[in-house]
C-alpha cells in the first residue's frame, strides 16, 4: 500500500510541473492548429493545383495510378506535406516578425547604470574627501603664513620709515 501511495505522490508531482501542463496545452492547440493548416491545403491550394494540372490532362491527381501503382496518391500526400510544411513556415515567420516589432515598440534604451556601491569603493570615496578637506587646510595655514609675513614686513617697513 505505500508503495501506491508513493507512485500516487510521484505521479501527481509529476502532472502538476508546469512543462507537462505546457506540453498538454501545445498538444491540444497543435490539434486545432492542423485542422486549420489541412483546410487551407485540402480547400484552398490543392484546387488551385487542380486547375493547373487540369491542363496537363490529369483530372484528379490522387486518382492517378499508372500500371496500378498509386503514384498520383504518394504524389499527392508529398505535395500535401510540402504545402503543409510551406504553410506553416510562412505562419510561424509572420507570427515571429510580429513578435520581433512588439518587442522593439516595448524596448526602451537602458539609461546608464551606476556601478554597485560597494564597502571598497565607499572607503576610496572617504579617503578622497579626507585627502581633499586636508589639502584645503594646509593651504588655508600657506595663506595665513604668507599674510602674517607680509604683516611682519610692512611692520618692519613702518620702522624703518620711523627712524
Amino acid at each position: 500500500m505505500d508503495k501506491k501511495k508513493g507512485f500516487i505522490a510521484e505521479f501527481k508531482q509529476f502532472i502538476s510541473r508546469g512543462n507537462v501542463l505546457d506540453l498538454a496545452v501545445g498538444l491540444i492547440i497543435g490539434s486545432a492548429f492542423t485542422a486549420i493548416v489541412t483546410s487551407l491545403v485540402e480547400d484552398l491550394l490543392t484546387p488551385i493545383i487542380g486547375i493547373i494540372l487540369k491542363k496537363a490532362g490529369i483530372e484528379k491527381f490522387a486518382d492517378w495510378a499508372p500500371g496500378g501503382f498509386g503514384i498520383g496518391s504518394f504524389i499527392n500526400a508529398i505535395v500535401s506535406f510540402l504545402l503543409i510544411s510551406f504553410t506553416v513556415f510562412l505562419l510561424v515567420k509572420a507570427v515571429n516578425k510580429a513578435q520581433e516589432l512588439g518587442r522593439k515598440k516595448t524596448d526602451e534604451p537602458e539609461e546608464e547604470k551606476a556601478p554597485p556601491v560597494t564597502d571598497i569603493t565607499l572607503l576610496t570615496e572617504i579617503r578622497d574627501l579626507l585627502l581633499e578637506a586636508r589639502d584645503q587646510k594646509q593651504e588655508a595655514r600657506s595663506q595665513k603664513s604668507e599674510a602674517r609675513e607680509e604683516m611682519q614686513e610692512a611692520g618692519e617697513q613702518k620702522a624703518e620709515v620711523k627712524i
